[in-house]
């Protein structure tokens, strides 16, 4: 298996706390790109609702069933925790803007310094 890492978040947040991700959402993110991978970023404008799927590097350990922020128990791969056992994010983002090597969005929950793995448009099914 061969995953690259492509770019890394950047915001002000260092830390998530219990709750705070909905708060997080809230604020503007960068998404920097690696110089080397910047070409694939080729009219991502058109797309003005993104997929971003990240590395969840601070996380140690899982539990196969676990409570969610809602406070219900149900099973980790129900659940949007940070705690599972390929430690794989993703969150659906909107474009605010793009400069160079450098995505701004709204609705990403993931802290400073997190790794990028990947970016794909939401394309929504019609019909």
């Amino acid at each position: 298996m061969q995953i690259e890492i492509i770019g890394y978040i950047r915001n002000g947040w260092d830390e998530a706390e219990p709750g705070s991700a909905e708060l997080i959402k809230k604020e503007i993110s960068e998404v920097e790109i690696l110089d080397n991978y910047t070409d694939g970023l080729y009219k991502i404008e058109n797309f003005p609702d993104l997929n971003i799927f990240f590395y969840f590097h601070r996380s140690d350990g899982y539990e196969l069933q676990t409570t969610a922020r809602s406070g219900d128990f149900r099973g980790v791969f129900s659940t949007c925790s940070p705690r599972r056992p390929s430690l794989i994010g993703m969150t659906s983002v909107r474009l605010v803007e793009r400069k160079g090597n450098i995505l701004r969005v709204t609705g990403l929950d993931a802290i400073n310094g997190t790794p990028v793995l990947d970016i794909k448009p939401v394309i929504r099914i019609t019909g």
